[in-house]
């Protein structure tokens, strides 16, 4: 394969992807195009970690906000387990101000990227209480969690008795990829549960899987958790 034809070939492949591939490089360095834009996307990966939802976003569906344990970012990021429980004040306002044993509780985290819910709160979360009513399933009241980890759910779990609960995090940031969201998703979340018993569905954005396809697809599986009492690696879809 000569030169030219490996370059179509790469172009090609390049097409259907945002990894970097065929880039070129000048010696052993990268191209100076490259090595800007490769600066540009990490620079987006840590303003989406380091970064807030906006106020709009969340007021947009009515959320209100409670934070867990994690303290700053800095801790968040250094202590997983601060980011799994609730601060005090937030059980207590959960405990207030929330539906009580719901079929659906519908939580959302910032997690590791806060840009993941201002890009994709707007489009999933329409899509998944459209889902909810298409299923025939009750939805409890929904809110916003600061400094979220995926075990967050079992806590606020522990406080609400949900029959299913789904969790919409930002996930962790990449080079090609800054504002993804997952959707985590467990029947009777309480402390205690491990990885295996949520379900996820990863890599949503909007070169990923679309936020309205994932929102309609959320809604029937949490339909089939409900009918099979039993979420995770056992559930059959």
């Amino acid at each position: 394969m000569d030169r030219e034809q490996q370059s179509n070939r790469f172009e090609g492949l390049a097409r259907h992807t945002p990894a970097r591939i065929g880039v070129g490089r000048t010696g052993t360095r990268p191209l100076t195009k490259e090595l800007l834009k490769l600066r540009l996307d990490h620079a987006h990966a840590v303003d989406s970690v380091y970064g807030e939802v906006h106020a709009a976003t969340l007021d947009e569906f009515n959320l209100f906000s409670v934070n867990t344990r994690f303290g700053d970012k800095e801790n968040y990021l250094k202590r997983p387990d601060r980011g799994r429980l609730l601060a005090d004040e937030a059980a207590i306002e959960i405990t207030e101000r929330c539906v009580h044993k719901p079929q659906v509780q519908i939580v959302v985290s910032d997690g590791l990227s806060a840009k993941a819910v201002d890009e994709n709160l707007p489009d999933i979360l329409p899509a998944l209480i459209d889902s909810l009513a298409f299923n025939k399933l009750a939805c409890g009241t929904s809110f916003f969690v600061r400094g979220g980890r995926v075990g967050c759910m079992d806590d606020i779990g522990r406080l609400l008795a949900p029959e299913v609960l789904v969790l919409l995090i930002g996930e962790r940031p990449g080079l090609a990829a800054a504002a993804s969201m997952s959707a985590y998703m467990c029947y009777q979340p309480r402390p205690g549960k491990k990885d295996s018993d949520r379900m996820v569905i990863s890599n949503i954005h909007q070169r990923g899987t679309p936020p309205v396809e994932a929102g309609a697809h959320i809604g029937s599986i949490l339909r089939k958790m409900i009918e099979q009492r039993i979420s995770g690696v056992n559930l059959i879809i």
